[in-house]
């Protein structure tokens, strides 16, 4: 079954088709962005409920039921966790060791991320102590762990050579430098103790991927090099900001995000929209690089873990290196030329509507391109795909 269209495609193909100039039918609008009469009905239907115009329960009130329903079902879960736990720690007889409950609570049907977020674990050290057994050392260290716990909880003032004097009087044997550890582990430190202050530094950029393209701005197959970067525009209101995505196999744009802000979220959201709506033309995506330049946006830990979700790889060019990108710096240029600086923009929505259409309408169904045979991006994926699947 592929992958429903995102959101923000839809979006902009409802502004389009609203917005169509006197003579063009849906059809030819749907066609423009190669999907069905019928589905851009069905968005336009959908739009019109959301905005009040027709009767019917829109996206937002159906998608704040499900929210609804998935906050009580948590709450409901985490009550049980907090009963089955008071139940769990007021028996006597047992150390005081969470993971097993929460290996119980598992195996009744609550999850292992609500439970230890309800008993402050970490998720990590669960899966740990379930794939390596528990030494006797371990078992030993635990108990002594539960003594100075019920020593700190008694008598906060003391530091840990007091708290180890009280975990001797209990019957542990343990060295101060093993409480000293127990109680920097646990942060279980004298009310007297000095405050220790966060670090203030700046949060720097994450790590740059190696250049996979040198220059190589060729491609075998689809879905195997993608380009993408950053470009701005000034309006009335402000500036709009593009994320692009092209396949530099077709050269065509296979994902794209506008927003009022530069921030790692545009070109995460234009890499979803790629990897949707590849997806749902029943291509592949897995192992493919997305090459950009060095910018935090594309740096960002957002950006890394979308790569890895995707099962991408990234690649950048050199810092103030331009033709490292200039596969996707002509792509700009082009949208320079024929969009952004044909005329003055009021509005940011209706330079949103410019660019969507002479994407979808101009570039990849209209305009001829040398390096494809003269073919437009579409009718080069349509050709290529066709022959590909009769030699296979």
């Amino acid at each position: 079954m592929p992958k429903p269209y995102p959101r923000e495609f839809r979006d902009d193909v409802v502004r389009v088709a609203r917005n169509r100039e006197a003579g063009v039918t849906l059809a030819q609008v749907a066609r423009d962005f190669g999907i069905h009469e019928m589905t851009l009905q069905k968005w336009l239907r959908a739009a019109d409920v959301e905005a009040g115009v027709k009767p019917g329960a829109d996206s937002e009130q159906a998608r704040e039921l499900r929210e609804l329903k998935r906050r009580n079902r948590l709450l409901e879960q985490e009550n049980e966790v907090l009963r089955r736990a008071a139940a769990y720690l007021s028996q006597g007889n047992l150390p005081k060791m969470m993971y097993p409950l929460v290996g119980e609570l598992a195996a009744d049907g609550i999850p292992v991320a609500v439970t230890c977020r309800v008993l402050k674990l970490h998720r990590q050290h669960y899966y740990r102590w379930r794939t390596q057994p528990v030494t006797d050392t371990e078992l030993a260290e635990a108990y002594v762990a539960n003594a100075v716990f019920d020593a700190h909880r008694d008598d906060p003032e003391f530091g840990y050579r007091l708290l180890a004097d009280e975990a001797r009087a209990a019957g542990h044997s343990a060295a101060e430098r093993t409480i000293w550890r127990i109680c920097s582990n646990n942060g279980w430190w004298s009310v007297f103790g000095k405050k220790k202050t966060r670090s203030t530094q700046r949060r720097v950029a994450g790590p740059a991927h190696d250049d996979l393209v040198r220059r190589d701005f060729t491609a075998e197959g689809p879905n195997r090099l993608w380009l993408t970067d950053l470009t701005e525009h000034a309006t009335g209101e402000g500036k709009l900001y593009l994320c692009a995505i092209k396949d530099v196999w077709s050269n065509r744009i296979v994902g794209y995000s506008m927003a009022d802000r530069m921030e790692s979220a545009i070109v995460v959201t234009a890499l979803d929209s790629a990897v949707a709506r590849r997806g749902a033309d029943g291509h592949r995506v897995t192992g493919c690089v997305l090459h950009s330049d060095r910018g935090g946006q594309f740096r960002s830990r957002r950006l890394h873990q979308a790569l890895f979700r995707h099962r991408l790889r990234g690649s950048m060019g050199q810092v103030g290196s331009a033709g490292d990108n200039a596969a996707m710096e002509s792509f700009y240029s082009l949208l320079q030329h024929n969009v952004l600086n044909r005329r003055r923009w009021n509005t940011r929505e209706e330079l949103r509507v410019a660019i969507v259409r002479w994407i979808e309408r101009t570039y990849h169904r209209r305009r001829r391109q040398p390096r494809l045979g003269r073919l437009t991006p579409i009718e080069f994926e349509t050709i290529m795909t066709k022959t590909a699947n009769q030699a296979a």
